[in-house]
């Protein structure tokens, strides 16, 4: 049976007033299953807030659109709360905690690309809240709760019962949350926008190439990434990835045309790409995109830190 490699636009999971969360599904994108890849995009509107959560996969994120704070607890590490923007990625290792929150009017979307070899159900993310109607800690007994934490039950049942929101909150105006601080960026997070350059071709492109160097959590994450921009009518010429990685491609901008070649030099992809369009190219099959007039850009995540 062939896989079917043609793009695929992200579907609603959950969301409310402060936003929403979409994923690409690995039954409409079987690539994702096939490579234990999984992909998703959070939209927070103004006081939107993604509640605390972990995951079961290792992910990279990259941020689409807007600002914003990202809140992130690596083990047995302290908090670090961290200013984001548009353009930039940040790694995040198996077991890491994370919060996300829009104070601003323009929305602020977040990309996530990461492995699943760990997850509950290959090609897609599993994440477990803290906090919220859906909290990891509604679904204990009272009893387990107050002798946990030493509290009395009416207590419990107060805190447990006052939860509210599933995964996204919108936030009262004035609300305090904890402040950004510019040394936590360090190491954590890479504008891609703002980087120096890997490949720069005149009237070409651009190409930032994220990895150990640049960002070493990447090496915890087991992936690396790029952002790649092509000016109008450029073309990234065919090319494959010679260490038996997939690549996994989220169109940010623009739109295009894009062919991939697979076994026996049987073209296997023909098709237009355009923003918001997700697309994976099997091991060893190579792949070509032409910008159209208005350029083209994605990121892409490689299956490999190096």
């Amino acid at each position: 049976m062939e896989l079917d490699l043609s793009p695929k636009l992200a579907k609603k999971v959950y969301g409310g007033q402060g936003g929403t969360y979409y994923a690409w599904c690995p039954n409409e994108l079987p690539m994702l299953r096939e490579g234990n890849i999984g992909a998703a995009k959070l939209a927070l509107e103004k006081n939107g807030l993604a509640m605390p959560r972990y995951s079961d996969s290792a992910k990279v994120a990259y941020v689409l659109q807007g600002s914003g704070v990202a809140g992130i607890v690596l083990p047995e590490k302290e908090e670090k709360v961290l200013a984001i923007k548009k353009g930039d990625a940040i790694a995040l290792p198996f077991g890491v905690v994370t919060w996300w929150y829009n104070k601003l009017n323009a929305e602020l979307v977040i990309l996530f690309l990461g492995d699943t070899k760990t997850a509950h159900k290959p090609g897609s993310f599993t994440d477990f809240f803290l906090t919220g109607l859906n909290g990891i800690f509604t679904g204990f007994s009272t009893e387990f709760v107050s002798r946990a934490w030493d509290l009395e039950e009416s207590v419990v049942n107060a805190l447990v019962g006052q939860q509210s929101g599933k995964g996204i909150i919108k936030l009262d105006a004035g609300f305090q949350m904890p402040e950004p601080k510019a040394e936590h960026r360090n190491g954590m997070a890479l504008n891609c926008e703002e980087a120096p350059l890997d490949v720069d071709i005149k009237n070409g492109g651009k190409v930032v190439v994220l990895n150990t160097k640049n960002l070493p959590l990447v090496g915890e994450v087991g992936l690396g990434a790029d952002l790649v921009r092509l000016n109008g009518s450029a073309m990234c010429s065919p090319g494959f990835s010679c260490d038996s990685a997939l690549q996994v491609t989220s169109i940010v901008r623009g739109s295009g045309r894009a062919q991939v070649v697979g076994v026996d030099g049987k073209r296997v992809l023909e098709t237009t790409v355009k923003a918001g369009n997700l697309f994976i190219v099997p091991r060893f099959f190579v792949v070509s995109k032409i910008a159209d007039p208005d350029g083209l850009e994605w990121f892409s995540i490689i299956t490999t830190p190096k």
